[in-house]
């Protein structure tokens, strides 16, 4: 008997199997509990929901087919593990009916699985294997406990200093002031550490009651104390995100993907990995100039060594840096010199100067007249920028359908 996981290994190019696999889907849809979203539905089902997956996809696309089992299965043992309907929920949207849907939640490739707690999406989408078993324990680990209790005050002086970590003290877990901590610590956990101590063992540090304090990254840093609400979960969020996802942060492999699915342009620091002073003074620069364009452009920051082929793309080697550069998605184009990061307003004008294209005008038609002196004369000098590197990042044309492509119908 052909079963489910035999099904979606059946060569898609034939008609017969891709009926067999349809067939299959239906069969596991009868047994599977895949809520269907929709315009009237999503934001209860979503917002009542501890932890829920959601599977963006095309019926066309050859991929979305292809997981739509493998979602089953997955849910199926899940459901089986976390009864109650409101811990974890499995979902799915039809982006072809339901488009403003796909919109609102910026779906560029099918099919796309983003992980929501209490209605708000992650901004990291599920990127692992596509399997039963992987996505099955992501949803395992999604429900872990995302807060360390300690058993001694003495353990906070021995906590990693290399990590950002917000501390939580409580008179109980039961309190609405730590279940506001507790949401909190369930979406920012990838960003920050965090701890609790309750009770008898929290009394020194709650002279004044419960509180929440942020412990940067550094021996020197000094502590910071949230004093907001610790029951508005909007303020207490704000000001937790404000303090675990930093103004500039670092692309690597593993998150190049994800940040390049964000659409904004990056600035992007070369520096070597050592060189914690050239990226300090990158930050300083960046939260003084340009803290008004964050939205607008991508802060960041790279290792020379390991991106090597973008610093080539610029003619540029690990030996050249520091180097500032800008990666538009069409091109990328190098800050003038990184010791000019001083002069008051220079990073800001270079930023400026991509939004209103100057900076691409100038790479294919030489300096725009009104920079050139009076009396000088002007040439056009045509050129070929850099194409961009960090486009290739974007993701693989062999996992998903990506939007822009043609169709890829059956």
């Amino acid at each position: 008997m052909l079963t489910m996981r035999h099904a979606i290994f059946l060569p898609l190019t034939d008609p017969a199997c891709v009926l067999v696999l349809l067939a299959a889907w239906a069969c596991a849809s009868a047994k599977g509990d895949i809520i269907n979203l929709e315009s009237g539905n999503i934001d209860e089902i979503l917002g009542n929901a501890d932890v829920a997956l959601v599977n963006f996809y095309a019926d066309w696309c050859r991929f979305s087919q292809m997981l739509h089992p493998i979602f089953e299965e997955a849910s199926n043992i899940i459901k089986e593990e976390y009864p109650d309907s409101n811990k974890v929920v499995f979902a799915r949207v039809d982006c072809d009916q339901h488009s403003d849907i796909a919109q609102r939640y910026r779906i560029s490739k099918y099919p796309t699985l983003k992980l929501f707690r209490n209605g708000m999406m992650m901004k990291r989408e599920y990127r692992g294997q596509r399997s039963v078993t992987a996505i099955a324990d992501y949803i395992r680990q999604q429900k872990s406990n995302p807060i360390r209790t300690v058993g001694d005050l003495e353990e906070l002086k021995t906590i990693d200093q290399s990590k950002r970590t917000i501390i939580g003290f409580f008179e109980t877990s039961e309190s609405s002031n730590f279940r506001t901590f507790e949401k909190v610590a369930n979406i920012l956990h990838d960003d920050c550490v965090f701890i609790a101590a309750l009770g008898e063992i929290s009394k020194p540090e709650r002279f004044s009651g419960d509180n929440v304090i942020y412990r940067p990254i550094g021996e020197s840093a000094p502590d910071m104390v949230y004093l907001g609400s610790l029951t508005n979960f909007d303020l207490a969020f704000a000001w937790t995100q404000d303090k675990c996802v930093p103004l500039v942060r670092e692309i690597t492999f593993e998150n190049g993907e994800e940040l390049t699915e964000e659409g904004l342009p990056f600035l992007i620091l070369f520096h070597m990995k050592d060189d914690m002073e050239s990226l300090e003074k990158f930050q300083q620069e960046v939260a003084r100039q340009l803290i008004g364009e964050k939205g607008t452009i991508n802060f960041l920051h790279a290792d020379c060594d390991k991106f090597r082929h973008p610093l080539l793309h610029i003619q540029k080697t690990p030996a050249d840096c520091p180097v500032i550069a800008i990666d538009s998605f069409r091109h990328m184009y190098v800050f003038s010199d990184f010791k000019d990061l001083s002069i008051p307003g220079k990073l800001k004008q270079f930023v400026l100067d991509l939004h209103s294209g100057k900076l691409h005008r100038e790479f294919h038609h030489g300096p725009d007249p009104t920079d050139v002196a009076p009396g000088q004369q002007t040439q056009e000098l045509a050129s070929n920028p850099p194409e961009s590197s960090f486009q290739k990042l974007a993701p693989s044309e062999y996992r998903y359908t990506i939007l822009k492509r043609d169709r890829d119908e059956l």
